[in-house]
């Protein structure tokens, strides 16, 4: 059953930081002709301790609205802050987890985490509902993929982002 107004996540593992990069790029290319609407995206990558990072392209950040803040809260909520190797930090993380949290089951979060863990390296993108489709067409290169769509209005995420940078300001 489709939400008119929800949030879409998109997770999927690559045996390489590179064949994730490259539909990192595919995701952007997107945004720039107008298929997917406001989004974020991130590559997460693991080191040999098994640290998850999260790599954000900072040209990626300043086209879409959420910078960083959609996916770092998804990050946080799926893995314990002692796995994840980046700063996943800010008011923005915080009430974006939130409304992602209300929005996901139990059996969600463990799906997402353990596909990530599976991966060398993991592109995780959360965006309006028009994502989907746009993703859907594209054609990424996942090994293996997830993709949700969250009963989350995507301004509920709008407005936690603002919140935030209003309180940084």
């Amino acid at each position: 059953m489709s939400h008119p107004d929800g949030v879409f996540i998109y997770i999927g593992t690559y045996p390489s930081e590179a064949e994730a990069r490259a539909d990192y790029g595919v995701v952007k290319e997107l945004h720039s002709v107008g298929a997917v609407g406001t989004y974020d995206a991130s590559v997460l990558t693991k080191d040999d301790a098994g640290k998850v990072h999260v790599d954000k392209d900072e040209t990626a950040t300043r086209h879409g609205a959420w910078g960083g803040a959609a996916t770092g809260a998804l990050v946080g909520l799926l893995f314990p802050p002692a796995v994840i190797g980046t700063a996943v930090v800010g008011a923005a993380v915080g009430g974006v987890g939130g409304h992602l949290w209300k929005g996901m089951s139990r059996s969600d979060v463990k799906e997402f985490g353990e596909l990530i863990d599976e991966g060398q390296a993991a592109l995780v993108v959360v965006g309006e509902l028009k994502l989907a489709q746009a993703l859907e067409k594209a054609e990424l290169k996942a090994s293996k993929h997830v993709a949700k769509e969250l009963k989350v209005s995507p301004k509920d995420i709008d407005e936690a982002v603002r919140t935030a940078a209003t309180e940084v300001a």
